[in-house]
């Protein structure tokens, strides 16, 4: 049964939302019925909660999709300048009330459900996140997809379809285990499948000489079939297109196998060809080097590059030249951005198709090549660069590893040329590396494939620009950019934190979610009580609504006053949860040495997923639950710190952490965190950070002054200058009687009674290689964390912090970072403009 209106409901329907009109409302009703009515005229008469749910997805879609063909229909009539968005992972979540807000329906529909007595809330919950990402990489494709159709970019994402995505988190026992994300078993009403427009990807096979040129002969096919789904900008009509591909096995059998008389096997054999989408690879930060992994990268790329040159030789630019000739000028219409490097093959594949098919001569093509590509690096990680042994790509993309020869053997002749006799540079920088196994280095390809190369936050291109591609900046200085990374205001304030965005709303007025600076204005009610009031009446609603659902999902009794201290990301060595944990157990100690003392109460919450190969990731996540079930059963330590693991992290449970976090945790090594994202939700959501000087952790301080967040540990020379040095983990141990107490514990079998050794590999690890360097940055961790819980104990100082950190966010949009990549990179405009609304009256 429906809930009634609260004033906060009230409120959700104006400001930002837009007013529920009497006769949207009506229409709204009406196609409501319509779609319900054909759901369940199938097969029985009583109505689901999925039900409701697929017929108020459909009901929204009605007002998406003439919007939808009105936008193709524009970008056909005005020939711009198109992007292409080429990643392997979408991370998007739940599309309904992002589509609602986008398109202004929002405040309509809930009025149109409340008067038919339906919660809004229950039938979002039906929907399935679309758990196509990782993590960051993915999550930022995401908001760069609502930044370009905000912005009226010209621009289409190209990825695939897995039919299960990451997978689904479960907590037994106190460890993780994995199991399936069948996000599809239900279907997906947004998408929409475009079986015309179907295309052939080849493997395998063997490379002819003809006298027309080089043919790949006797390959493998397998079909993509291409799955739309819309993307609606910010309030001004214009929707995008994700284009996900699924594999499809072709029509005919394995003769061999069918003559034999084997139907079953030539059936089953079907099958092979369709598990290249069938399931996304949970790695992150870590290179994969499986043949399916590589099969991924280049059905992608082939399935793309074959949809955008058709694409470009259908448009007005292209038909007004004669075939040929128009493939010179494709980088005149046509910007692909390489989300990291796992789809840079398409370099190989598109000179592929303009010498072998279209006939272009080497330099044609290489200039066309390179002007078309950009490349955007992701890591500093050594372990996550990918590099393809040559006898993978021998076999199954022969003819791209003799196009990768090529390129390798013009590139090695220009270094010999500015650098004569110097073969040492020659190896740093070919692109094929020989030491040991035969590979071909992707990230070298990308780079000297692409007419740009962008880190995603300013200390992280630095790197890249003095280290990690040192030799290709001294040659390439005009190549290298930043573009700070940024997230969707929209998702991550509006949608997440309603009470927030129209407090803002009145204060600043509501152009904001597509002017994030604007929120500069706040910083001059940064310490007026009544706004702090406000601002805190806000935080403890949201408080209270996530300290509610944990009780419910975790059976922990949490205390909503408490500090809300929260870590969610990836589980990886870098990101150090281990020194998160190893502070929850000295604040432990500190409690049980004296529980009478004065304490500022704490819940804190750690979550995220490990890769299931990560053996050393799953026994942090064990570490971390089996001293939050010693903390949370101590009646000595009562609410004062609760200890919670957030099962199955994934962007709608991060709807509702970052509204209600009052501090996040953001602790890599300095030099190891490319940016970081979430970092940048928390902040908009008025969290304060307690960070290191890594990624985008150093810009948000700029912003917003290093007295309104928590800077600690070493910077990037220091981390250096202590490796250089040598670093020696029983130095720091010895000399810190908290630290010591912390690490005996663990190895000596006090949170694993029933079986001491339980983790001794992950204190071998602290005490002997760390990478990491988790002991160096105890002592100042430690500090500023005392010092957070002082600063949480006034109030007003705290607030004021705050109110800080949301004024500050405006750089942090991915509307900003978008434009940047629009005028510096893809050469288009950015543009305002708001197209008309298909259902207006003219």
């Amino acid at each position: 049964m429906s809930r009634p209106l609260s004033e906060l409901d009230k409120r959700k329907q104006i400001s930002v939302r837009g007013i529920a009109q009497v006769e949207d409302v009506t229409e709204v009703k009406k196609g409501f019925n319509r779609h319900l009515h054909f759901s369940l005229i199938k097969d029985r008469n009583v109505a689901t909660p999925r039900d409701y749910y697929f017929a108020l997805a459909h009901c929204v879609k009605d007002h998406l999709v003439s919007r939808w063909i009105r936008t193709q229909q524009h970008y056909f009539e005005k020939d711009p300048k198109r992007v292409y968005y080429l990643s392997l992972e979408f991370y998007m979540g739940r599309a309904l009330q992002n589509t609602m807000i986008n398109i202004g329906l929002q405040g309509t529909v809930d009025e149109a459900l409340y008067q038919m007595g339906l919660d809004i809330e229950e039938l979002e919950d039906m929907e399935q996140d679309a758990g196509l990402g990782n993590g960051g990489l993915g999550r930022l494709a995401a908001c760069f997809l609502d930044s370009m159709a905000t912005l009226a970019m010209p621009a289409v994402g190209y990825g695939i379809r897995y039919d299960y995505g990451i997978f689904t988190q479960r907590i037994r026992n106190f460890e993780q285990s994995e199991e399936p994300d069948d996000w599809l078993r239900f279907g997906c009403p947004w998408e929409k499948a475009r079986p015309e427009y179907m295309i052939p990807v080849n493997f395998f096979g063997r490379v002819m000489d003809t006298p027309d040129g080089k043919r790949w002969t006797d390959t493998q096919i397998v079909y993509a079939m291409p799955y739309d789904n819309p993307v609606p900008g910010y309030n001004n009509n214009v929707v995008n297109t994700l284009r996900l591909w699924s594999a499809k096995s072709p029509i005919e059998f394995n003769l061999k196998f069918f003559n034999d008389g084997d139907y079953i096997q030539a059936v089953l054999d079907r099958n092979l060809a369709e598990n290249i989408s069938r399931v996304l690879y949970p790695n992150d930060n870590m290179f994969e080097g499986k043949e399916l992994r590589l099969k991924q990268q280049y059905f992608l790329s082939a399935a793309s590059l074959a949809d955008i040159v058709r694409r470009y030789k259908s448009s007005k630019f292209a038909q007004s030249k004669n075939p040929h000739e128009a493939m010179k000028f494709m980088h005149e219409k046509v910007a692909i951005q390489l989300n990291d490097t796992h789809p840079s093959i398409s370099i190989p594949e598109l000179m592929r198709i303009l010498v072998d098919e279209e006939k272009l001569t080497w330099d044609e093509a290489w200039h066309v090549t390179t002007n078309v590509f950009a490349y955007t690096n992701h890591t500093v990680l050594p372990e996550a660069l990918e590099r393809w042994p040559t006898s993978l790509l021998q076999s199954m993309l022969p003819r791209h590893l003799e196009i990768i020869y090529q390129i390798n053997f013009f590139w090695m002749q220009q270094i010999e040329k500015q650098y004569p006799g110097d073969f040492d540079r020659m190896r740093r920088m070919s692109m094929v590396e020989e030491d040991g196994e035969k590979r071909i280095n992707m990230a070298r390809l990308s780079i000297v494939g692409a007419h740009a190369v962008n880190g995603v936050a300013a200390i992280h291109t630095e790197i890249l620009k003095r280290d990690i591609f040192r030799d290709f900046f001294e040659i390439f200085p005009d190549k290298f950019q930043n573009k700070t990374n940024g997230i969707t205001p929209r998702r991550w304030l509006l949608l997440c934190n309603p009470g927030l965005a129209d407090l803002i709303c009145e204060k600043i007025g509501d152009d904001w979610p597509v002017h994030l600076d604007q929120l500069a204005q706040l910083k001059k009610w940064a310490k007026d009580p009544s706004f702090q009031r406000a601002i805190a009446k806000v935080k403890q609603e949201n408080k209270f609504k996530l300290a509610s659902i944990l009780e419910h999902d975790y059976g922990v009794k949490i205390n909503a006053s408490s500090m809300f201290d929260i870590q969610v990301k990836r589980i990886h060595e870098y990101k150090r949860q281990l020194l998160n944990l190893l502070y929850i157990v000295t604040m432990y100690n500190r409690i049980k040495r004296d529980p009478t003392a004065n304490f500022v109460p704490r819940t804190v919450m750690i979550g995220g997923k490990a890769a299931p190969g990560y053996y050393m990731a799953k026994k942090i996540i064990q570490l971390i639950c089996k001293v939050g079930h010693a903390v949370n059963n101590d009646p000595i330590v009562g609410d004062k710190l609760k200890v919670v693991y957030l099962e199955n992290y994934r962007v709608t449970l991060a709807e509702k952490i970052m509204p209600a976090s009052d501090l996040s945790q953001q602790l890599s090594t300095a030099g190891t965190e490319a940016s970081g994202t979430g970092n940048m939700k928390f902040m908009l959501n008025g969290a304060l950070t307690i960070g290191t000087l890594d990624g985008a952790n150093i810009e948000m301080a700029e912003e917003m002054g290093m007295e309104n967040i928590f800077i600690f540990g070493m910077t990037v020379e220091e981390v250096e200058a202590l490796q250089k040095r040598g670093y020696n983990a029983w130095d720091y141990y010895n000399r810190n009687a908290e630290l010591k107490q912390c690490i005996d514990q663990i190895s000596g079998g006090y949170y694993s009674p029933g079986n001491p050794d339980e983790f001794k590999d992950v204190t071998n690890m602290l005490m002997q290689y760390d990478r990491f360097l988790t002991f160096a940055d105890f002592d100042d961790y430690v500090q500023k964390q005392d010092a957070v819980s002082a600063t949480y104990s006034n109030q007003a100082k705290w607030l004021e912090m705050s109110i800080h950190n949301i004024a500050s966010s405006g750089k942090f949009s991915s509307d900003r970072t978008i434009s940047e990549y629009a005028r510096q990179i893809w050469g288009i405009e950015p543009s305002y403009e708001k197209l008309p609304n298909p259902h207006d009256v003219v």
